[in-house]
């Protein structure tokens, strides 16, 4: 597959329909019958436009999911897809509804692999939420069923695909999605010969359901960070690298996180290699590594539907050393932000230079800042991303001794404080005496929050254990943020004495 630029998720237009045809067409190729017509996709769309969603790779589109929301409790248990579905018509479709009934969803085939069902029910489960639903529903095929027919009943089936000791890439899928079987449907899917006329009912039921409903909107409120805090050890290759980083990228999408943030210089083990070189020429060497690495985990922040802040890696400017990260968002579009101040040691032993260039970045999530380690010490700094409408402020930080660490995560929670938004700080842990210049790592990865009555009282969101390799997990409230801003105990943002001074960027 040639690279990706950008990837969306839309809602279905009517003008689509030929090229949506086309894709059920590949992605149908054993159940012809399954195509729907224009006057079909129309109602739909005519009834309930937030339920018919695509994927567009590039402007193509990728896959598909159509829904309805149904009255569950005027169906049978072991209703049948031509019932729910009000004989194709889509009668059924109800606004007072409880539940939204998935109709269809497919990914065409040249881009499977991708994850691309993941983000199409992810969105189903947010529409749920969003509207208050009791939960998502709909009939899943089990196409291999045929193979062990003769043997099994659908019951025995099910069970042993849930143990893995059967293969069904339809229910596996679906189950790793967090749909949980509740019972057997007989003759649901006229044609459906592969699953020899049976379906699975497959539910996810939103723990938020008594919640008020929220406004829509294409902005997140409740947004989950996933931190990385990266054990240093050896890696023999830049393979081996992104490996490891694959690894807790997929482990804190499985939780649904919104964003990834990994430390600043987590890549360090690679100039082991270039132990015989001088230590300027090593991390120079280093830096040749960045591209690629910004590549991949730019495929990776697509593969996983996930926001990746890839802590920070060295790179070349010109024949200038910078210490630089990237926002990899799921869209597929990258931004660079750079570490403005350079520490003394980190500008006598590698020559490197501090950047000039300062920025908040939009989101899926809203806006956020990016500061590398010792940035984070400035006030300046973060004060003028909060002027930009900063929500969430990460930092990648390196740090070798608990002095150092507690510089950064004292200054980080002054930063929630006195900015009114959160800030999440990730470091490396571990020992890599291999590596000249790194001997060895403290860190604490945490995630602070303004101190008032809605947050923790210390002000401590979620911390991990100190110099242990782990993730972790924390949700975060925007909207609680605007309630601090105008009805705080204190408003450090409403309250600055601008009448006594200003701060704006040269």
């Amino acid at each position: 597959m040639k690279d990706i630029e950008n990837i969306e998720l839309n809602y279905l237009n009517l003008e689509d329909y030929q090229e949506l045809q086309e894709a059920m067409r590949s992605a149908y190729v054993t159940m012809p019958d399954s195509i729907w017509k224009e006057e079909q996709i129309k109602t739909l769309i005519d009834n309930f436009k937030e339920g018919q969603v695509v994927i567009k790779i590039d402007g193509q589109i990728a896959g598909c999911a159509l829904s309805i929301i149904v009255d569950y409790n005027t169906f049978d248990d072991n209703h049948t897809y031509k019932d729910i579905t009000g004989n194709y018509t889509f009668s059924t479709h109800s606004s007072e509804g409880d539940v939204l009934y998935g109709i269809d969803v497919f990914i065409k085939p040249e881009f499977r692999g991708l994850r691309l069902g993941r983000r199409l029910y992810d969105y189903r489960k947010e529409l749920c939420e969003r509207l208050n639903l009791r939960g998502v529903a709909f009939g899943g095929r089990i196409p291999n069923y045929f193979k062990y027919s003769d043997e099994l009943t659908p019951k025995q089936y099910i069970d042993k695909v849930r143990r893995k000791e059967i293969h069904d890439p339809v229910l596996n899928f679906q189950i790793s999605n967090d749909f949980h079987p509740t019972r057997i449907l007989k003759n649901y899917l006229e044609g459906d010969s592969a699953s020899k006329d049976y379906a699975v009912l497959l539910e996810w039921d939103n723990i938020y359901f008594e919640k008020k409903s929220k406004k829509a909107t294409t902005i997140k409120k409740i947004v989950r960070l996933g931190l990385v805090q990266w054990q240093m050890r050896p890696y023999k290759d830049l393979d081996e690298v992104m490996q490891q980083a694959e690894f807790f990228i997929d482990a804190v999408s499985g939780y649904r996180s919104d964003f990834a943030l990994f430390p600043e210089f987590f890549n360090a083990p690679l100039m082991a290699e270039n132990n015989h070189m001088s230590t300027p020429d090593a991390i120079r060497e280093l830096a040749k590594h960045t591209k690629e690495m910004v590549l991949r985990f730019s495929k990776l922040a697509i593969s996983y539907n996930i926001n990746i802040i890839t802590g920070s890696m060295p790179e070349m400017v010109g024949d200038q050393l910078h210490n630089v990260g990237y926002l990899c968002r799921r869209d597929g579009s990258t931004e660079r932000y750079e570490k403005l101040h350079i520490t003394p040691d980190d500008s006598k032993i590698w020559g490197m230079r501090g950047g000039n260039q300062i920025k908040a970045f939009d989101t899926d999530c809203g806006k956020i800042g990016v500061l590398i380690c010792y940035d984070v010490e400035f006030p300046e700094l973060s004060r003028l991303l909060a002027d930009e409408g900063m929500d969430i402020l990460f930092v990648p930080f390196l740090t070798d001794t608990q002095n150092g660490f507690s510089r950064v995560r004292h200054c980080a929670q002054a930063r929630a404080i006195e900015n009114e938004c959160y800030v999440a700080i990730a470091g490396c842990v571990g020992n890599l005496p291999q590596v000249n210049n790194m001997d060895i790592q403290f860190a604490q990865s945490m995630v602070f929050t303004p101190c008032d009555f809605a947050f923790p009282a210390d002000g401590v969101k979620a911390q991990a254990t100190q110099n242990t390799e782990m993730i972790l997990i924390a949700d975060v409230d925007i909207d609680l943020l605007r309630e601090l801003n105008q009805f705080g105990s204190v408003r450090n943002l409403r309250d600055r004495r601008t009448d006594l001074f200003e701060l704006r960027k040269k």
